[in-house]
């Protein structure tokens, strides 16, 4: 799928229209790791603003800013107490990491292990900024988030 922005509203929109549909689905009884969106494109191209839209449609009230100098945030998703059919509906998803891997020059021991533990659980959700400088450690089903400059002012490209 192919989106045309031409603002961060518009940007912020379109992610947190995907994030509610991602936490309406059922969650396929096969998959054992967590649900990785990779937001690739160049410096200033959205992918912070796209995460916050994310944020936004998954029910995170905090301020979303980049982790670039923290590298990992972890926010809890609320249970939203919504009835269907009499039933409290059960999120499949727990948790959402925002990582930002733009420092990365050299991966460490330490954060291999533990991003590692945070992809092998199915309740998580991770968005990774820069994924490519990480690419070794990534698993192989993931779902690709390209962002592009457009021709014209604000305008962004957004290839899922």
């Amino acid at each position: 799928m192919v989106f045309y922005t031409s603002s961060k509203n518009q940007t912020q929109k379109i992610s947190a229209l995907l994030a509610g549909e991602i936490l309406k689905q059922k969650r396929p009884f096969f998959q054992n790791q967590a649900l990785i969106l990779l937001l690739s494109g160049d410096l200033g191209a959205g992918k912070t603003t796209f995460t916050q839209g994310f944020m936004k449609g998954a029910g995170i009230k905090k301020k979303i800013t980049s982790p670039t100098f923290v590298i990992m945030k972890k926010f809890k998703i609320q249970n939203p107490k919504t009835q269907t059919n009499s039933k409290l509906k059960i999120l499949n998803y727990k948790n959402i990491y925002h990582i930002d891997c733009y420092r990365f020059h050299k991966l460490d021991k330490f954060f291999s292990t533990s991003i590692k533990e945070v992809f092998h659980n199915p309740q998580n959700i991770v968005l990774i900024e820069w994924p490519e400088r990480i690419k070794r450690l990534l698993p192989k089903d993931v779902i690709m988030i390209k962002l592009k400059y457009g021709k014209k002012d604000n305008e962004r490209i957004i290839t899922i």
